[in-house]
């Protein structure tokens, strides 16, 4: 097969050189109006040099994902290396909790466009590049076939194909088993030892927050004795997580009632008895808050800002709530504080930090710098896979 040629700019050949892997329609240098969407193609610069192999998306501003440096075919064989190395990366980093990970993260695992992570006997997968969607037989095929000749007892796929930056790619929006299942749509985890309850038909993202797992046993850690408030606590995770290491007492804040009645219920599942939970506003319920009311406290909102536009507007509100938790720690008491959004940079995340503890007269005492979940690997040369950023303090 000789694939279609696409020429990019000058500007454009020089992000790929550094390991991009995303050509952008302005990158562009030559029509691609005469290709069919979706199809192989091999990018050039203007003098002819070869630089990558990747799939057209002619409805998209990302034009080009880049799926090799090589003239290689896209096909079963090639997403079966892939996701071979894949899981065998999750098997070094990740080989306490194989049965609830994420497999495949992107770019990262040189699949762009695909995130797949395991609950137990279901692979949930999301697909937001139109060249895989079209190749999705060949995909799914592969991924069964390389973890079940592992030993793995995985029995389907399930598409999240609900997200939407399908719509970006000219895709519809959907989701359900690939192909003809019968199967329960929940499950039961256990990450670390803690068993949770998932959905992954309704749940959020593919079902669960997969990416913070080592930083929930982190927050487990250092909770023994301590009165814990876990703010955005969405299912339970990290109150669960501080109930099960010893907390006193920890409370999970959220405005959600549906999924707080699940926290409720991963609760009683784990038989803890000292955690509870409350349905409000985490805004409003930290201003109720007495100064010395909490020994730790986390702070875990949903991304602030998804756009370079509203970052400023973002960082207003972590300084809100940052300053908010730190006038109500016990001195000597711990903030746990995380953002999940890439476009809340770290270094200006750290500035808000900065500035919220100067204006509660607070000193930051720095007990660990973490990210995502060594499930989710960040590519050095992709920014965009680098997302999340968690630290702990001392208040003093």
């Amino acid at each position: 097969m000789t694939d279609a040629i696409v020429k990019i700019s000058d500007q454009g050949a020089s992000f790929l050189k550094q390991g991009q892997m995303w050509m952008y329609v302005n990158n562009l240098a030559s029509s691609i109006d005469a290709l069919e969407d979706g199809c192989q193609v091999s990018i050039e610069t203007l003098s002819g040099a070869y630089l990558g192999t990747g799939l057209l998306s002619k409805q998209s501003h990302i034009t080009v994902r880049i799926f090799s440096k090589q003239h290689e075919e896209i096909d079963q064989e090639f997403f079966a290396a892939k996701i071979r190395k894949a899981w065998a990366f999750r098997k070094t980093v990740e080989p306490r909790n194989l049965d609830n990970c994420r497999v495949i993260f992107g770019e990262a695992d040189g699949l762009p466009g695909l995130t797949v992570d395991r609950y137990n006997h279901v692979l949930v997968s999301q697909i937001t590049c139109f060249g895989l969607e079209k190749r999705k037989e060949l995909l799914y095929d592969a991924l069964l076939h390389v973890l079940q000749e592992d030993g793995q007892d995985v029995q389907a796929v399930y598409e999240r194909n609900d997200v939407p930056s399908r719509t970006k790619e000219g895709l519809e929006l959907y989701k359900g088993f690939y192909g003809e299942h019968d199967l329960p749509t929940e499950t039961i985890i256990h990450e670390n030892g803690l068993a949770l309850h998932v959905d992954f038909e309704n749940g959020q993202k593919t079902g669960y927050f997969l990416d913070q797992k080592s930083n929930r046993v982190l927050v487990r850690n250092i909770a023994k004795g301590k009165k814990v408030c876990d703010c955005f606590t969405h299912t339970g995770g990290f109150a669960l997580n501080a109930a099960m290491g010893g907390a006193a007492e920890a409370v999970g804040v959220d405005v959600s009632a549906s999924a707080l009645e699940e926290a409720r219920a991963n609760a009683k599942l784990n038989d803890l008895n000292n955690v509870r939970f409350i349905q409000a506003d985490v805004f409003d319920y930290l201003d109720t808050l007495k100064p010395n009311e909490y020994d730790l406290i986390i702070l875990d909102p949903p991304a602030f800002t998804k756009s370079r536009k509203t970052v400023m507007k973002a960082y207003n509100g972590y300084k809100r709530i940052n300053l908010q938790a730190m006038h109500v720690l016990k001195g000597g008491g711990y903030l746990v504080t995380c953002s999940c959004s890439r476009y809340m940079e770290t270094e200006l995340f750290e500035k808000m930090l900065r500035e919220a503890a100067q204006e509660a007269g607070v000193t930051l005492k720095q007990v660990s710098v973490t990210q995502q979940n060594a499930d989710h690997p960040i590519l050095w040369t992709m920014e965009e896979s680098s997302y999340l950023k968690f630290f702990i303090f001392q208040i003093l």
